[in-house]
């Protein structure tokens, strides 16, 4: 099972906004999946209820997730979407300890920016690939991005941190989706925010793929076990 974990300690950062857009639209292009709400704030939570089919399937994972991950895998999810509070406790933790893939998302802006480093180190700490998603950035103005972007680009660049090369704007129908219980990609597939969403999911399967063949047996520095 893919699991992808959205994690940062800073608040505010747009974790479980983009963990329900990502897993809607998983769901929506015909995966089985999950979602984990392992943050006490519940945001996830009220947006599940407010869907009408009650997919994807969400589990609490407040009080720690290893439960809630292997009745996904009973149940044959192909994708759990983990979203985490604002820190770095133990179930956060053991959230990126889990994950197939880390997504850290981040405002352009100096708070945050400096508020990934924090995470990174766990997620390096457990040898797990990770990738910064500039959330809430300014939009594009004839397709270049707003130096508060290209700022933050290179303020990772300088640390080593890989960054995910598109950008969720700053767009009110990511917000105006959810309070309706729904996402981007089902109410307005061709919106601007639609076409962010999928390319953003496009590069998560991406990297899942290339983490998933290099941990392949096949494929394990000899002496390893598989």
């Amino acid at each position: 099972m893919n699991i992808i974990t959205m994690a940062s300690r800073k608040g505010g950062a747009g974790k479980s906004t983009l963990t329900a857009h990502l897993a809607a639209f998983c769901h929506q292009s015909g995966h089985r999946c999950t979602i984990i709400d392992a943050d006490p704030q519940g945001s996830l939570s009220l947006w599940h209820s407010l869907r009408r089919d009650g997919q994807p399937y969400l589990r609490d994972g407040a009080r720690g997730i290893d439960r809630a991950l292997a009745m996904a895998m009973v149940d044959g999810c192909q994708w759990a979407f983990i979203d985490t509070a604002a820190s770095m406790w133990v179930v956060a933790q053991e959230a990126i300890r889990a994950a197939t893939l880390v997504a850290v998302p981040a405002r352009p802006g100096f708070f945050d920016l400096n508020a990934v480093r924090e995470t990174i180190a766990t997620a390096r700490q457990h040898n797990k690939p990770y990738a910064v998603v500039l959330n809430s950035a300014p939009v594009k103005r004839d397709d270049k991005e707003a130096p508060a972007v290209l700022q933050s680009r290179a303020y990772f660049e300088k640390l080593g941190i890989p960054v995910w090369s598109g950008q969720i704007s700053q767009r009110t129908g990511y917000v105006l989706t959810l309070a309706a219980g729904s996402s981007i990609g089902e109410v307005a597939p061709e919106s601007a925010a639609g076409v962010e969403i999928a390319a953003l999911w496009s590069a998560i399967e991406r990297s899942v793929a290339a983490i998933n063949e290099a941990h392949a047996p096949g494929n394990l520095p000899r002496g390893r076990a598989a």
